[in-house]
């Protein structure tokens, strides 16, 4: 990893139109193996579908209260996370004590029932919002097109198989409408929208409205805003590419703080493998044990979240 101060540009229109991607290919190595993140444009997602996942988070985050608390998320983590309930105690990037200052909308895969058997399963819960459920699943599934088409290039970049494709034919899809309030610039150094924290998937898609917040730490800890585009996905890679990859693909530290004195809006997708998944490494003599998905989701969640805590009080 190499230091940077601006995050780079991949335009992937020939991934999304058929045309050969060595080139495409041999640039991703290059962005994700330096910086970790990058602006994906020409990506084919209609921007009045970016618009309207928009507007339904502003609807969802302007319902009372009382309205989003009947959809407190539980073990299957879905429904909604109040602001002040999440803390990233699982980072090794700052002492972190204080939650961070957003609330979320949290959308899974819609499974009819929750299965026992399968971590993290189960049906979505909806507010009683006109069209947000449609707006939602929209979105979700044209988002795990273009995640799946990324993974597919991931995969060439480091010259891996790409039979590992069929880990994600029922993907683990993590959609969150986010709302940060603003933060006086008096607030602690330590009170973040969202800590320094690195995403523990396999890849991130995602949109962020005018406000922007979002920063990227370089190797020798300085943090770089990565301003928002209209026409661009910020995309980044996690700790289970980082190791598929063994190690060539980073997961890079990144922080929220939103000080603009404004709201701020975001909506992150997380495209994951099947939680059944076995992360090993792809390519080279392997630098990480396996381990399976599932169970290091719950290992994280249980960290983070008291509903996932099986030592918590009701």
């Amino acid at each position: 990893m190499t230091d940077f101060n601006e995050i780079p540009v991949l335009d992937i229109a020939p991934l999304i139109n058929g045309d050969d991607t060595t080139a495409l290919a041999t640039a991703f190595a290059k962005a994700y193996g330096e910086t970790g993140f990058a602006y994906i444009i020409g990506h084919g997602i209609d921007p009045d579908l970016r618009a309207a996942i928009f507007e339904a988070s502003k609807r969802f985050h302007a319902l009372p209260d009382a309205a989003k608390q009947a959809l407190t998320i539980d073990h299957t983590h879905r429904g909604y996370i109040a602001i002040n309930t999440s803390t990233d105690v699982t980072s090794d990037l700052a002492e972190v004590t204080k939650p961070n200052q957003s609330a979320s909308f949290m959308m899974m895969r819609e499974d009819a029932v929750h299965d026992p058997a399968i971590y993290l399963s189960g049906p979505n819960k909806w507010p009683d919002l006109h069209g947000f459920r449609a707006t939602c699943e929209t979105y979700a599934q044209a988002m795990t097109g273009l995640g799946r088409r990324l993974m597919s290039l991931a995969l060439q970049s480091i010259d891996a198989d790409q039979t590992f494709l069929s880990a994600f034919d029922t993907p683990t899809i993590w959609l969150r409408l986010l709302h940060y309030p603003p933060q006086s610039p008096q607030a602690p150094e330590d009170l973040f929208g969202s800590a320094p924290h690195k995403d523990f998937g396999c890849l991130t898609l995602l949109a962020q409205d005018d406000v922007g917040g979002l920063q990227v730490q370089t190797p020798s800890g300085d943090w770089v805003d990565a301003p928002p585009r209209e026409d661009a996905f910020i995309v980044n890679v996690g700790d289970m590419l980082h190791r598929l990859s063994n190690g060539r693909l980073i997961s890079t530290p990144h922080r929220v703080i939103n000080t603009s004195g404004r709201e701020r809006y975001s909506v992150p997708f997380f495209f994951d493998p099947h939680v059944s998944t076995t992360i090993a490494p792809l390519v080279g003599r392997p630098k990480f044990e396996p381990l399976k998905f599932g169970d290091f989701l719950r290992h994280e969640l249980e960290a983070s979240y008291d509903v996932h805590n099986p030592d918590s009080p009701d």
